[in-house]
């Protein structure tokens, strides 16, 4: 069951990284392009979004939730870094782009592409692929109670 709500959780963080960074990252403005002076409250907001999901990615990292939690949004974020390095038109063809999507899909989707683009796609993939290789992740989190039974009838005297 823990396994099961751990594809869970990855999902989310998968989504959560892919759309919410895009979004955050096109609108704090990384887009190279100078900011405008009235942008204030919005650069605010941005920021904290990126705040939050480095708190959602720490947690998920160094929590004691299943390795899969950080197994399935490492996979997605490599394997695109991948199809990039392979072919560049069909990964950025992932990227939503149609104008008839909602105006904050195709904030997040330019800011996607610039998050790939620069390689920061790769280094969160690493990152989250990391916890999966600690044997200890794997492991339950209790030992069961016959165990702890046997163990408790030695006489040491």
């Amino acid at each position: 069951m823990r396994h099961v709500f751990g594809v869970l959780v990855g999902l989310v963080v998968a989504a959560v990284l892919l759309f919410g960074a895009g979004w955050a990252v096109q609108e704090a403005g990384a887009s190279l392009a100078p900011l405008p002076a009235e942008s204030g409250s919005r650069i605010w907001i941005a920021l904290g979004v990126m705040a939050a999901i480095g708190l959602l990615v720490g947690l998920v990292v160094a929590g004691r939730v299943s390795p899969l939690a950080t197994f399935v949004p490492s996979m997605v974020l490599l394997a695109w870094t991948v199809v990039y390095a392979l072919d560049v038109r069909r990964a950025m063809g992932l990227v939503p782009d149609d104008p008839t999507f909602h105006r904050l899909l195709l904030q997040a989707g330019r800011g996607m592409g610039l998050l790939l683009t620069t390689g920061v796609y790769a280094l969160l993939g690493i990152l989250l692929f990391l916890p999966v290789l600690m044997p200890s992740r794997w492991a339950p989190r209790f030992q069961d109670e016959e165990e702890y039974e046997e163990s408790g009838e030695q006489d040491y005297r």
